[in-house]
């Protein structure tokens, strides 16, 4: 079996420190936003634009490297450690001086000192512990939930106690570099490491940062480029409930099935030059990948409403139709999440800079043109056309890199897109019926969620999938 016990445990884990540090997340939202305002978070966002795209930019990946070679040394980690200090130290250069333009370009000179606090976040994210990857490298995350709950527990008492004494928008500010301060920290105790500067084995990074740091480009500006624009050309308020809205919708994917992709990546690299194991483990996790985040997504856009009424409260109601869209618009890149694994375990990073070049002239042809024709809307409606085409041109790469057709990759998703589907139809006929009833937001939502949960699952047995811990990822087809 391609996804051993031990694999399956370690994605356990990988999905429950995200999911546990989504949810203090999602938890601190909840506080914050019934205090600041949407133009605090809009500020805090633009801010964070650049703040982003640079750490994306700079982003040197120390531990898929050092994952990618089949033995490592103290060497190895000295000359990881000493590659992202110089990362850190030229973010840090970089943020420095582009802050204050930054600030003068968009007008608002509160975005200069907030950059410079900002900024701290990535910079202490340069010097985690590098003798973390051998834990990875043995699929044990236990210690990697340990270290990020810790960073988001001490953000979330740090942003709320700030919030609390009137601080504003700088509680925010103060929960992001928190939380990656604080698991830095953890990262030593857990992994001890005396750190040591070397470049002894900078070749062994070279050959895989090269496409990969193009590609980050890419995607940096691919991630921010509607933030840049919007950022710009709206009023901050609006501004802070776009911004909301995609963080919202992208909940599933970053709490669930981007953490578990660690270990899928290293199970996959233990069977690369198994051709026909790696296509059929590649089908099996890009299913249940779906399976997860399908109807996660579906169901967070037909009940947008009352999900931003719950969570954020009536001032922010303007963001539940921009959640209605962006859900479904993020829903192609959990597919993407699995062939990006499937790319750096087969050592293919070029492919992953040539999705995000076909992506860039994409966002730059219709994010643009959205803006123009119908303001945030018009953003809203390009980024789902763009997720449409681009699902289009990760089926296409599947079958460039695995050599799996299109029509077994349409058909190995078909019962999971009917299932979703058919949850879809249900929860929309039931929500009319509902609102006869004199409920509250939460017991609406959640007698939906409920039905529409029972629904799938009914559907999925009906089809032919059942749910089995003996056959990998616990699918079997009937």
């Amino acid at each position: 079996m391609m996804l051993t016990g031990k694999a399956l445990t370690g994605a356990a884990w990988l999905v429950m420190s995200r999911f546990m540090g989504r949810f203090i997340d999602l938890f601190t939202l909840i506080i914050l936003a019934r205090i600041l305002t949407p133009e605090d978070f809009g500020l805090t966002a633009l801010a964070m634009t650049l703040i982003m795209t640079a750490d994306m930019v700079l982003e040197v990946p120390i531990i898929q490297a050092l994952l990618r070679r089949q033995h490592f040394d103290d060497e190895d980690l000295n000359t990881g450690f000493t590659l992202g200090l110089l990362r850190s130290l030229l973010f840090v250069v970089f943020i420095m001086c582009a802050a204050w333009p930054f600030a003068h370009f968009y007008g608002d000179m509160r975005l200069f000192p907030l950059m410079l606090v900002l900024s701290l976040g990535p910079f202490m994210r340069g010097l985690s512990s590098p003798a973390m990857v051998r834990f990875a490298r043995h699929l044990s995350f236990r210690q990697t939930f340990i270290v990020e709950f810790s960073g988001k527990l001490a953000a979330f008492f740090v942003a709320v106690t700030i919030v609390q004494l009137g601080g504003g928008y700088w509680a925010i500010a103060a929960n992001s570099v928190v939380a990656v301060t604080v698991s830095v920290i953890a990262s030593y105790i857990i992994a001890p490491y005396c750190p040591s500067l070397s470049l002894t084995r900078f070749s062994h990074f070279a050959s895989f940062t090269g496409w990969f740091s193009l590609n980050q480009i890419l995607a940096a500006l691919n991630w921010q480029l509607d933030r840049i624009l919007l950022g710009r050309f709206v009023d901050m308020p609006a501004f802070g409930k776009y911004v909301i809205a995609t963080d919202l919708s992208a909940f599933s994917s970053q709490s669930v099935i981007g953490p578990a992709m660690q270990a899928v990546m290293a199970a996959f690299s233990s069977i690369n030059t198994d051709r026909a194991r790696i296509r059929q483990a590649f089908m099996k996790v890009a299913r249940f990948v779906l399976l997860v985040s399908a109807p996660v997504c579906v169901g967070l856009s037909v009940t947008a409403d009352l999900v931003v009424l719950i969570v954020l409260g009536d001032q922010w109601m303007g963001a539940a139709p921009m959640l209605q869209i962006l859900a479904l618009a993020v829903l192609p890149t959990s597919y993407f999440q699995v062939f990006y694994s499937l790319s750096l375990a087969l050592d293919r990073p070029s492919y992953l800079f040539q999705i995000s070049l076909v992506e860039f002239v994409l966002r730059l042809l219709f994010i643009p043109a959205g803006l123009f024709l119908l303001a945030i809307d018009g953003v809203l409606y390009a980024r789902l056309l763009i997720g449409l085409a681009m699902f289009v041109i990760y089926m296409l790469y599947v079958r460039r890199l695995g050599g799996i057709g299109i029509r077994a990759q349409l058909l190995n998703l078909w019962r999971v897109a009917l299932a979703t589907a058919t949850m879809a139809a249900a929860v929309l006929l039931l929500r009319p019926e509902l609102s006869l009833l004199a409920l509250g937001p939460i017991a609406q939502l959640a007698i939906l969620a409920a039905a529409g949960a029972a629904i799938y699952v009914v559907t999925l047995r009906v089809v032919g999938i059942r749910f089995s811990m003996t056959n990998g990822f616990g699918l079997r087809e009937a």
